[in-house]
């Protein structure tokens, strides 16, 4: 999860990280909010609401949902409304937090528009600061008079400092582009170093995966532990992204046909597995928690890559070129 929000932050920054640091910044247009909230909205509600309603009204376990259900769902707003969380969907919260960034987005951009041009050196400290104040929300999150069964923990603020890795990066990158950072900064050099953010990631995660990060299981989190698993997050998704995004050489794996294809197809993957797995253990009667692990990894990777491929050529793919051509027809000039 820390991974996919830095990701998002990095590409979805990357017009307002441009916008600043161009010499011409004081005349570069905001990017435009209605297209970048009309792209987002086809690229993910049509083939995410397609499975909210295949898992509600197929899936043994999450038939006969309430309507609050339902609207919570479809509104991907499930980190707000208590228990709504429904069988085969309960990975949508993180997706209900990545929304409600694309959702932020426009107005923290505009918030640090005006930080422009020789200022625009101010824009990495600031959103570094910013990042370093997320990691309080937990105890913000105490003075919140909520119902039971909505975490506040899960809401944005909870999980800036990992959007904020991506967003530094696209800073540095853009920085970089426009030769007001040198590439031979130390950091720039550090960060571009393969070996080191790989020891830096492993240690990371690995910290990760111990008590120090919460307990093993789905058990409460104490304020320091859940301070500790935000901060290892941002460091472990910086660590896996920095070397992507700085350094010269190719990644041959990552540009394959195979690994393109998935790439593809990740969206699908993401929205659809939980409810693949799901019938997967119904089908073949295999318990949860009682073993069986390649078979069931096995089952679940394939089908769950068809259906996603099927997503994406019936449902995703079709709907972006739609749009893309009815934005070419509404920019035409007309004769």
């Amino acid at each position: 999860v820390a991974l996919f929000f830095a990701l998002s932050g990095f590409l979805l920054w990357r017009p307002y990280a441009a916008a600043a640091w161009s010499p011409d910044a004081a005349h570069v247009p905001r990017p435009g909010v209605v297209r970048y909230f009309r792209h987002r909205f086809v690229r993910i509600w049509p083939a995410y609401a397609l499975v909210v309603v295949v898992v509600l009204l197929l899936l043994p376990e999450a038939r006969g949902a309430s309507a609050t259900v339902w609207l919570a769902n479809l509104s991907l707003t499930q980190v707000f409304v208590p228990l709504t969380l429904a069988p085969g969907l309960t990975q949508m919260w993180s997706l209900s937090v990545e929304v409600a960034f694309y959702a932020l987005l426009p107005l923290f951009g505009l918030a640090l528009f005006r930080v422009r041009g020789v200022a625009a050196d101010r824009r990495i400290p600031i959103l570094f600061g910013l990042a370093v104040l997320s990691l309080g929300w937990t105890w913000v999150t105490r003075l919140l008079p909520l119902p039971d069964g909505v975490e506040a923990r899960n809401w944005i603020p909870g999980y800036l400092s990992w959007f904020i890795a991506g967003l530094l990066l696209t800073e540095v990158v853009v920085a970089l582009a426009v030769g007001r950072r040198r590439p031979t900064s130390r950091l720039v050099q550090l960060s571009a170093n393969r070996p080191l953010m790989l020891a830096v990631f492993v240690v990371a995660y690995g910290l990760a995966c111990t008590p120090i990060a919460g307990p093993v299981g789905l058990g409460d989190m104490t304020h320091a532990t859940y301070l500790v698993k935000m901060l290892l997050g941002a460091v472990a998704a910086y660590a896996v992204l920095a070397p992507l995004v700085l350094s010269d050489g190719p990644f041959a794996f990552l540009d394959s046909r195979v690994m393109n294809a998935l790439g593809r197809w990740s969206y699908g993957v993401f929205i659809w597995h939980l409810a693949v797995l799901a019938i997967v253990f119904g089908l073949f009667g295999i318990p949860m928690f009682a073993g069986h692990f390649v078979t069931v990894w096995l089952l679940t990777v394939v089908l769950t890559i068809a259906v996603s491929a099927a997503s994406y050529a019936f449902v995703e793919e079709p709907l972006r070129t739609a749009l893309a051509r009815w934005e070419k027809r509404t920019r035409a000039p007309r004769r």
